[in-house]
């Protein structure tokens, strides 16, 4: 998988963003490396409970789709965001489509009215880190875990207790340790078998033919909700929508 080497300029604000919530997870962390287990030195019972809860995953990164050969796997990258992922709810729900949104810790944070609209509609979250750090795999491994872990603890939180049931590395950055830690907290894995390159911005036509395109490759389409100005995304996917309900395609989740 390609690395979206052109999402490291917004996302160098957002690393700025985050770097005081780093600093406080170095200091005062519930999170810890060892083999991605999460503590808590006063948990509440709720809290506890969940934790026993959460069941491992496989480890491989999934492209699959719980539809089958003709289904399709919709994820939309990086937000939430106030201005668009409103609008793609507004899309995917017109049209009757469920997708997996794939969550910046920082944005679920910031926006949890939106990570809670998410969950309503009935799509799923996933765990995209908490600032999109790229270079996540070049990184030690008690980054990572902070990367991944927090992200999970903030998407959870902003939702209202609905965990993620998906990893997607920034810009597909895995490591072995990234899956299997991602994996053992119940988070499958999750990468892309079609890049929309909506992120560069081309234009509506050049998103929509590119999925076009690349269909044949997998079933899983790469979208985003956040990084900039995103109406190319939404009236691309207001077109894309109908044409792959029209070819006989359907509608699903990455497998777990």
């Amino acid at each position: 998988m390609a690395r979206h080497g052109s999402k490291r300029g917004w996302y160098g604000k957002l690393a700025g963003a985050a770097l005081g919530v780093t600093v406080l997870a170095a200091g005062a962390s519930m999170w810890t490396a060892q083999a991605g287990a999460v503590r808590d030195s006063s948990p509440r019972p709720a809290a506890s409970a969940a934790r026993n809860s959460v069941k491992p995953v496989a480890e491989g990164i999934v492209h699959a789709s719980d539809e089958g050969a003709q289904g399709v796997n919709i994820t939309i990258d990086d937000g939430p965001d106030p201005a668009w992922t409103p609008q793609m709810l507004d899309v995917l729900r017109e049209y009757g489509v469920k997708a997996t949104f794939c969550m910046v810790g920082t944005q679920a944070q910031a926006h949890p009215d939106l990570v809670k609209k998410v969950v309503a509609a009935g799509h799923r979250l996933c765990d995209h880190s908490v600032s999109h750090d790229t270079t996540m795999d070049t990184k030690s491994q008690a980054y990572q875990s902070q990367q991944i872990l927090d992200a999970e603890r903030m998407i959870t939180k902003a939702s209202g207790g609905v965990r993620p049931m998906y990893y997607r590395a920034p810009g597909g950055a895995f490591t072995p340790y990234s899956r299997k830690l991602a994996a053992s907290r119940g988070m499958r894995p999750l990468g892309w078998n079609v890049d929309s390159k909506d992120f560069e911005k081309p234009g509506t036509d050049a998103i929509v033919a590119t999925v076009e395109r690349e269909l044949p490759n997998g079933p899983t389409l790469l979208f985003h909700d956040a990084g900039g100005d995103r109406s190319q995304t939404v009236e691309a996917l207001r077109r894309i929508l109908p044409r792959l309900k029209e070819q006989g395609r359907t509608f699903g989740f990455p497998v777990r």
